[in-house]
């Protein structure tokens, strides 16, 4: 469904804070404006008022993302079915692209903007589009980053349903802890494992530089005759 493109709005306004880190981007009405992206007419409605609505439904958005990433399909529904009751969208047919072939236009479905406010028809908008993605491919194609402490919401397009984090560099920063995180766990396991009986733990100047029992353990084998 081409509705479902909408629902980008949903996760740039969901995104325009970061919580764990304190940072929120949404303080001025220039912001406000940012969000809307290419809808320059509808942008240019935006008062100081909105920074505070939108921010309130950015906050009812998140609480859908993070039901459907914990697996509460059911309250996922329930919080975006609010979102819809309370910001009704009026769908209608557009044809602002034409053919090639015949100069025809290319009909499609658009959701028109006759709202009170700017945030009530972004409010709209998002939800809706959101909500096409939902039922068109699934509750758990909205998820939450799980590289710490970004939690920024995400749309799992991919083929199989393993998209984990929002961004290739959240994806980079995760992979390489884990990484170091099996390093350190394989350290202390060697080094806490029980040793036979008669072998001697490598000093701190031997652990420092193998190389230094290397040498050693040659110089020793070399027949008394031979040095």
């Amino acid at each position: 469904m081409e509705l479902a493109y909408y629902s980008d709005l949903a996760v740039r306004l969901v995104n325009s804070e970061e919580p764990a880190r304190g940072t929120d981007a949404l303080t001025s009405v220039d912001a406000v404006r940012a969000l809307f992206g290419e809808s320059q007419q509808a942008a240019r409605r935006a008062t100081d008022s909105d920074v505070t609505r939108l921010r309130s439904v950015r906050a009812r958005l998140r609480a859908v993302f993070e039901a459907a990433a914990g697996g509460d399909e059911v309250l996922a529904v329930d919080l975006l079915n609010a979102l819809l009751i309370e910001f009704p969208v009026s769908p209608q047919i557009s044809g602002h692209e034409y053919r090639d072939e015949d100069d025809r236009p290319k009909w499609h479905m658009h959701i028109a903007d006759y709202a009170a406010n700017a945030s009530a028809g972004y409010a709209a908008t998002a939800s809706m589009g959101l909500a096409f993605h939902l039922t068109e491919l699934g509750v758990d194609r909205l998820g939450i980053c799980e590289a710490p402490p970004c939690r920024n919401a995400y749309l799992d397009t991919s083929t199989n349903r393993s998209r984990r984090y929002c961004s290739d560099r959240c994806a980079t920063r995760a992979n390489v802890a884990a990484y170091r995180a099996r390093k350190r766990l394989d350290t202390e396991r060697s080094e806490t494992a029980p040793r036979r009986p008669g072998s001697n733990p490598p000093d701190r100047a031997d652990r420092a530089d193998p190389t230094r029992r290397t040498a050693d353990s040659t110089h020793d084998s070399i027949p008394a005759t031979d040095r």
